[in-house]
């Protein structure tokens, strides 16, 4: 995999996380601050132009297998 898609593939990773707290609450308070959290619209954006772009959420990092080879003997 190369490094852009590795990038792509984290941000994907990235947006989703922030649309699962969007999700689950757009604002919320700290003491006397009210936050509001970013908008749900251009975090879907973001995800389906990442997607379009070829970013997947799976690992395609392959490991290099070695095999063994045993002889057994009498």
């Amino acid at each position: 995999m190369n490094p852009i898609q590795k990038m792509q593939n984290d941000r994907l990773r990235a947006y989703y996380a922030a649309e699962k707290a969007v999700l689950s609450g757009q604002s919320y308070t700290i003491g006397n601050r009210t936050l509001t959290r970013a908008d749900l619209a251009d975090i879907r954006d973001t995800i389906d132009d990442l997607i379009n772009s070829g970013a997947t959420l799976e690992d395609t990092t392959y490991k290099i297998r070695r095999s063994i080879r045993a002889v057994f003997r009498d």
